[in-house]
């Protein structure tokens, strides 16, 4: 919380570099609008070699330019292009991966997002069944953190992550499944990350999986530009929108949306290592 107690607001996953960028006035003003809503903290997430270099060099120019808001990156392979391979992600992680300790703003705190879509099946399934697994490795090697994409490909993800070992910071980002599988990968000593589906009425597995998640295991995203919450569902997302996700989180589990932003704010720093 600030000083003057308003709630602080990290979003833990959100796409507002320029492949996804749709703002006339450019992500400065995407950030503006974040800091008028209590956001602080943004973790840009890559989906390919490209998008994840410009996660990057985002993170380390907003720590160049700007005091009011903080960026980390995030630099994976998407299931949707997995048939594009790993290793330009590999070769991104070698010339950006920290030192370990907690990590500075601008610096890369993860690996991902990687994992299975069954969904839309862009890529092949046995393509992004190797090119998640070669990303867990990544993780673990650079002793990074690891954000889990999982479409309609629950047992295969749960099989891929048994086998190669879940790294030791693992979260499910826009968790779309309902208790059972929120159980599982709670079991697994992952963290759950909603989104703006929370908002949605139709969401009801959703939104009862938030009632049960530990509160030590909690985040909460955008997912920017993707899945804007109610009531600017359909539209274009944002960071701001984090803090519509949180407040519609904390009245589903009854607690104070204070409390609420404090916690999730606090384990997105214990799920990234986050520093400064």
């Amino acid at each position: 919380m600030s000083p003057g107690g308003s709630p602080r607001w990290t979003d833990s996953h959100c796409h507002i570099q320029d492949a996804y960028l749709d703002d006339p006035d450019g992500v400065d003003a995407v950030l503006d609008r974040a800091v008028a809503s209590g956001v602080d903290r943004v973790v840009c997430i890559g989906t390919g070699d490209e998008e994840s270099r410009q996660a990057v060099e985002l993170a380390r120019n907003v720590v160049a330019a700007r005091a009011d808001v903080a960026v980390w990156a995030a630099v994976g392979l998407h299931p949707h292009e997995a048939s594009r391979g790993v290793a330009p992600i590999a070769a991104l992680l070698d010339r950006c991966t920290p030192a370990p300790g907690p990590r500075a703003p601008g610096s890369v705190v993860a690996v991902g997002e990687c994992g299975l879509d069954y969904y839309y099946e862009h890529s092949p399934r046995e393509a992004q069944r190797e090119a998640f697994a070669a990303q867990i490795a990544l993780a673990k090697s650079r002793g990074l953190a690891l954000v889990v994409h999982t479409r309609d490909a629950w047992d295969d993800t749960f099989a891929i992550l048994d086998d190669c070992g879940v790294p030791e910071r693992t979260v499910i980002h826009c968790f779309s499944g309902g208790e059972a599988e929120a159980r599982r990968c709670l079991a697994l000593g992952a963290y759950l990350s909603f989104s703006g589906i929370v908002t949605f009425k139709n969401a009801r597995p959703v939104r009862e999986a938030a009632v049960v998640c530990p509160a030590d295991r909690l985040l909460v995203e955008t997912d920017a530009p993707f899945l804007a919450p109610v009531p600017y569902r359909g539209k274009p997302n944002e960071p701001a929108h984090v803090a519509l996700v949180g407040a519609a989180l904390a009245e589903l589990r009854g607690e104070a949306v204070e409390e609420l932003a404090a916690t999730t704010s606090a384990n997105v720093s214990a799920l990234f290592s986050l520093g400064g």
